[in-house]
């Protein structure tokens, strides 16, 4: 069994100066990362308007695949126009860890 995870920090629109306004940015995000069927949550940045930080986690038996919904994800939110995504961070964790 492998397991991975990945951190995005966003940097959200200039009009997210409100949590609602932050909130409505970071739902559908969050919405969309989870049709890849993984864990996905708002984690950190929680109380700073303008960024976000977004984690994302997903178990299966093959490390390649892994990667493959990892990367698809990272896919996801670079492809976002209304964001800037500003680092990801990525573990991959396997049975001898």
């Amino acid at each position: 069994m492998f397991t991975g995870t990945v951190t995005f920090d966003v940097l959200l629109p200039g009009d997210s100066r409100s949590l609602k306004a932050k909130r409505s940015y970071v739902r559908p995000i969050v919405a969309a990362l989870r049709r890849f069927e993984v864990s996905a949550a708002e984690v950190g940045a929680l109380d700073r308007h303008g960024r976000a930080e977004i984690g994302v986690g997903v178990v299966a038996a093959d490390p390649a695949h892994v990667q493959e919904v990892l990367d698809s994800c990272e896919r996801l939110l670079a492809a976002r126009p209304e964001i800037e995504l500003l680092s990801v961070r990525r573990r991959l964790f396997g049975p001898d860890d």
